[in-house]
């Protein structure tokens, strides 16, 4: 199982596919997979032995040129590499890096044992890597949604064994768990930027009248203080996250009626996103997994958006959440948000997005990757 080099597993707040593996592992291993994890060397996720050529994460280091960085990722590489030629019990490499993991997989896939590499991200991305790829019929990819594939450049697609939807452990027992009571609150989880849409939802919070809650990093500053303190550092102007802060979420927020509130995990997440009446999705891109989104309804929240990406495989219109094509109208969907009922919500998860229902399908398409045809 390889993570990658920029976060331990699980991590420390933000992390998209670090959570996901951390997820996945631990039922696949109640299956009776035996899991070797590739990942930094501070990673505390429980597993039957571990890879590393780093100790700690290396995300930080993103902020750097990239002729400074450009090494990180071929070094984690190289150690599962190693790793793969020392000795020959590995089945299968299930990958989660982006484009390079699955570059090299394909260059050694004679050599080696049978691959999947997990597309976590939008397929636009490395259109010369996509658009020309060959697994060898060894190296295999699956998607996070059925949307993200039909996007996908055809020899990639080529390439796919299906799709399986993200999971959270929130929706182990959702619908048994109390609920608590609504507050008055919109949320917005994820990381800010032009795609999430957070210039839009605080535009409707102050056109249409409700309270926003933004909760998310900005660029590499998971605080407000951490922003402020950041200032006029050259590194900071020049991220392209920060600069949409600046010039069009920051303006809108007034820490009344829209407040932005930096990453937020464990019980305050979960506690903030329970007691919302809404979480909202204002896309602008053909959002692919979609974690935020199956959290919310495990923890009973209605989700509202705009029906792009993976959104209307995950919500059903008019019983989990509310959904349309039309920015407009997105204001009115979350002041009727309320029809909408929290159990339903967590019923759904707890049917279609738990921890065990992710594994038992990938199990499926590792069968699919190790005995083709």
């Amino acid at each position: 199982m390889n993570a990658g080099p920029w976060l331990p597993v699980p991590p420390h707040g933000y992390g998209g596919i670090e959570n996901v593996v951390a997820t996945l592992v631990p039922e696949l291993r109640r299956l009776g997979v035996e899991v070797v994890l590739a990942s930094v060397g501070d990673s505390t996720l429980e597993v039957d032995e571990r890879v590393s050529a780093f100790g700690t994460g290396q995300f930080a280091a993103l902020q750097r040129p990239y002729n400074q960085v450009c090494g990180i990722v071929p070094a984690h590489l190289h150690a599962v590499l190693r790793r793969l030629s020392e000795r020959d019990d590995i089945d299968l490499v299930h990958d989660h890096v982006e484009a390079a993991g699955l570059g090299i997989l394909a260059a050694v896939a004679a050599g080696g044992p049978p691959g999947l590499h997990t597309l976590h991200w939008d397929l636009a991305k490395h259109p010369d890597l996509y658009g020309s790829f060959d697994g060898g019929g060894r190296v295999w990819v699956n998607g996070v949604s059925a949307s993200q594939l039909d996007r996908a450049p055809a020899a990639l697609r080529a390439h796919a064994v299906g799709h399986v939807h993200l999971a959270t452990p929130l929706a182990d027992g959702a619908d048994r768990r109390p609920a608590p009571d609504k507050g008055g609150h919109v949320v917005v989880l994820g990381r800010i930027n032009p795609g999430k849409g957070q210039d839009l939802a605080a535009r409707l919070a102050h056109t249409a009248g409700f309270d926003l809650i933004l909760a998310g990093p900005v660029g590499p500053y998971h605080r407000p203080e951490d922003l402020a303190a950041a200032g006029t550092d050259p590194a900071a102007a020049q991220n392209p996250d920060v600069r949409f802060w600046r010039e069009q979420v920051a303006p809108h927020v007034d820490g009344d009626r829209v407040r932005w509130i930096g990453t937020v995990t464990g019980r305050d997440r979960d506690d903030l996103v329970a007691t919302a009446r809404a979480a909202l999705f204002p896309l602008r891109w053909e959002e692919p997994g979609g974690t935020a989104v199956v959290e919310s309804l495990a923890l009973g929240t209605p989700v509202v958006g705009l029906a792009r990406g993976c959104l209307p495989e995950l919500i059903s219109d008019g019983r989990t959440g509310l959904l349309t094509t039309q920015e407009d109208d997105l204001a009115e969907l979350v002041h009727k948000a309320g029809t909408i009922t929290p159990a339903e919500c967590r019923a759904e998860a707890a049917r279609r997005f738990t921890p065990a229902v992710m594994a038992r399908n990938y199990l499926e398409l590792y069968e699919r990757v190790c005995r083709p045809g």
